[in-house]
């Protein structure tokens, strides 16, 4: 076994190879950027080398600077992680040719299944079964755009080289197809320096169902049980569990002979996972193979009692699988969520910013969290926003699900916007809770999972008063121990008069709505008037920002937390942002004015659709923005006229930067 390993990656898989090595006695080595240099997987590496600035293409994705890192520390191994350079063939060929071994398959099986039309052509003659497309070499837009007409809407654009949603697009008409190649391909050129594209024909209420296979170099290899990665949100997954729900006995062994089937046929080494769109009556067609650990491998090692990192280290060294097929074994359900840093309500635009509360669920047996973050740390532009990844476990998936919905309500975050409420929606939905899935489940229940917004809950606004009362107790307690007579009734905030009782109106903001909340002060309550009704209020500090809260003859617990003016509310599952209003900074509300045509995150303008002085409508397409890897399009937020446009195409931009001058009708 190696004595040394090089982890050519960051953040939470980078933290998660480094726990496995850990405990198999092998020293790491980390990599990092100039933006990483105080990130979580450098804090826990036995040592560390910085590789160039914050862009990946200078730092994470330069093949010759891992190399040598690598030589230069003494590691004999490099682990890829997911993501970067995973997948790249001529950087497995460049570890071998070093001497130093590659935690993945050869060069070659990369090759074979990095394009997706040279995959197919392969499985083809592997006889696993085939979804009708188009695989071909010839691009020219004109043969690809008959090959769609030929195949027949709905088809989907995708990158040949793609992965993880980019590069994808739905096309459900042939009018909109010229658009939907040439953004797909911009994107495609973007993510993995390749524009070329295969079309496929679009299944209706499809699943997406994938199997884990491992290989070893003795010619061995195993499949251990499917995923269903079948909830998505533009193409990208949001919840993974294992087992797929209403997949048999017969069903599972003729899906994991396919996917050993195809791993043979790419003489492949190591973990993989090949993918399945699935029908609703249970049929099945190969979609593509990844030639890495996938993100959602924890779901399979919480069901087969499997370290599968441990696997990959075995088999990279050399050593046979550690189990065979038969040795393999199901046992219970696990679900994985992705928490990530983005807004759900604006269609999951990342979102960045320190976390100045990280409180996870705690961990046990039936709870496993992934991060590579912690509180304090930032999330950048820079890399993907993900915080952590939660994974549940139980006997089945009925008692699985209830332990995810009780870690989502544990689950504290503040500093950025995360999508904790939206995954707490949607393992609640019936439809997901009852399995019936498909990748369209979003889509078919956004009633249900982006409800309207609504007002804060009385309840909340009454835990952010009681929490403002609490907070100033506790200052005037640690004021009065650090003045020389800490017993003087001069330091109390117990509203003490002489003769009427003490009342003061504490403020907060929903949005624009100004909520004034009446503070009386009792013997040992508060008195608390908010719309007209009025609460006896107690409340008790308990450990980091949770406290305990009396309303009547209620009891809640909670968790507040205050950045600057804003108070964030974790109350019931949910969270709930406030402003502290100060009567003496008040805006009217009047005076306000709107968001406009600015750009959502830091990005690059990679297309301008219209024209200065052009007569839009309402939703007309502007232009396009590139920030995470991934396309947004900015549109006329009312009919009127596109006056000039503030950048270029190949200009960079900065959060809330103006894009477009734009006048209304």
């Amino acid at each position: 076994m190696f004595e040394k390993l090089l982890i050519a990656n960051r953040g939470e898989i980078a933290c998660r190879i480094i726990r496995t090595a850990r405990r198999m006695g092998i020293r790491t080595v980390a990599v990092h950027s100039e933006a990483d240099a105080d990130a979580r997987h450098v804090r826990l590496a036995d040592e560390a080398v910085l590789i160039g600035p914050a862009a990946a293409r200078d730092s994470y994705l330069v093949a010759g600077k891992l190399l040598d890192a690598a030589r230069r520390t003494g590691a004999r191994a490099i682990h890829p992680g997911y993501g970067f350079l995973s997948e790249n063939a001529d950087f497995a060929d460049a570890c071998a040719a070093a001497g130093i071994a590659f935690v993945g398959p050869p060069g070659a099986a990369i090759r074979a299944m990095g394009s997706k039309s040279e995959a197919k052509k392969l499985m083809a003659a592997a006889g696993v079964p085939l979804t009708p497309g188009y695989h071909g070499d010839d691009q020219t837009p004109e043969l690809l755009h008959r090959e769609a007409d030929r195949i027949g809407y709905p088809v989907l654009i995708k990158a040949a080289a793609g992965g993880g949603g980019k590069g994808m697009r739905l096309v459900e008409r042939s009018a909109d197809f010229p658009d939907a190649l040439a953004s797909c391909q911009r994107e495609a050129l973007s993510s993995f320096g390749d524009a070329h594209v295969l079309i496929e024909k679009y299944i209706t209420r499809p699943r997406h169902i994938e199997i884990q296979v491992f290989a070893d170099t003795q010619g061995r290899c195993v499949h251990l049980f499917e995923r269903d990665c079948s909830v998505q949100r533009r193409h990208q997954k949001v919840l993974e569990e294992a087992p797929a729900p209403g997949i048999g006995a017969a069903r599972r062994r003729e899906m994991g002979e396919a996917a050993v089937a195809a791993a043979r046929a790419v003489g492949y080494v190591g973990a993989g996972t090949v993918e399945f769109i699935a029908h609703q009556d249970g049929s099945f067609y190969f979609m593509e193979m990844n030639t890495r650990l996938q993100v959602e491998h924890p779901v399979t090692e919480m069901i087969t009692g499997q370290d599968l990192v441990e696997w990959q280290l075995r088999v990279a060294a050399g050593q046979p699988l550690p189990l065979a097929q038969e040795q393999l074994e199901i046992r219970g359900h696990a679900i994985e969520a992705r928490v990530y840093a983005e807004d759900p309500d604006r269609g999951f635009l990342p979102a960045t910013g320190r976390l100045l509360r990280l409180a996870p669920p705690a961990e046990s047996i039936h709870v496993r969290v992934d991060t590579g973050v912690e509180e304090g740390d930032e999330i950048t532009p820079h890399y993907d926003p993900m915080i952590a990844k939660l994974i549940v476990w139980d006997e089945s998936r009925d008692a699985a699900l209830a332990r995810l919905r009780r870690a989502l309500a544990d689950y504290r975050v503040a500093g950025v916007t995360t999508n904790i409420d939206f995954l707490s929606r949607l393992v609640a939905c019936p439809a997901f809770a009852g399995a019936d899935l498909d990748t369209g489940l979003i889509e078919r229940q956004r009633e249900f999972l982006f409800p309207a917004v609504r007002a804060v809950p009385r309840d909340a606004l009454l835990v952010a008063a009681v929490g403002e009362l609490l907070w100033e107790q506790h200052a005037a307690k640690q004021a009065a121990q650090a003045g020389g007579d800490p017993g003087s009734p001069w330091h109390a905030r117990d509203g003490w008069r002489m003769n009427l009782s003490a009342a003061r109106t504490i403020s907060f903001r929903d949005g624009e709505t100004l909520i004034d909340t009446v503070v009386r002060y009792g013997r040992d309550a508060w008195t608390i008037a908010l719309a007209g009704e009025t609460v006896q209020a107690r409340g008790r500090k308990l450990d980091g920002d949770r406290f305990a809260v009396e309303l009547d003859d209620r009891r809640l617990i909670a968790s507040l937390v205050a950045v600057d003016d804003k108070r964030i509310v974790f109350l019931n599952g949910s969270t709930y942002s406030l402003l502290r209003d100060d009567p003496l900074h008040r805006i009217d509300a009047g005076d306000s004015h709107g968001g406009g045509l600015t750009a959502p995150m830091p990005g690059k303008v990679v297309a301008l659709l219209a024209r200065p002085g052009q007569k839009v409508d309402k939703g007309t397409p502007l232009l396009i923005l590139e920030a995470m890897k991934m396309e947004h399009t900015i549109t006329a937020p009312a009919a009127g006229t596109l006056k000039a446009f503030c950048y270029a195409a190949g200009e960079q931009v900065a959060d809330g930067a103006a894009l477009v001058e734009f006048e209304g009708e």
